[in-house]
């Protein structure tokens, strides 16, 4: 396997691992609107705590995924299209609330190594 899909796949996996479970109630410069915690990021876009939930547990498992995925090939397209279709999500909120393009630089370089793992797997 390419170590740069390794690596992107490990990249991916502690940031979302920090942020869903270290950094859940602390305030970040990546942070949607002026929110200073994950609730409230998600209530600037409009989303239910409910749906937070949801979308945490996909981007968990996703990365979780990603990480397996290394020694078992077959979930690397689920895993890496699914953390691909969640930046896309996540880059839109940012897009809907009028963030900087800062707010939104996680999500886009997650979407990059996504498509990039998914290029390098089965392009």
């Amino acid at each position: 396997m390419d170590y740069i899909s390794i690596l992107a796949k490990v990249i991916i996996f502690i940031s979302i691992i920090n942020v869903w479970f270290f950094r859940f109630n602390k305030k970040t410069i990546y942070r949607g609107g002026s929110a200073s915690s994950m609730k409230e990021e998600f209530a600037a876009y409009g989303l239910s705590e409910s749906i937070m939930y949801i979308i945490g547990t996909l981007k968990v498992l996703s990365a979780l995924g990603l990480i397996v995925s290394i020694w078992v090939p077959m979930l690397t397209l689920p895993s890496a299209g699914l953390m691909a279709l969640l930046m896309v999500g996540a880059i839109l909120m940012h897009i809907k609330i009028n963030d900087s393009p800062k707010q939104s630089m996680p999500a886009a370089i997650f979407l990059l190594l996504s498509i990039f793992i998914i290029s390098q797997t089965y392009i």
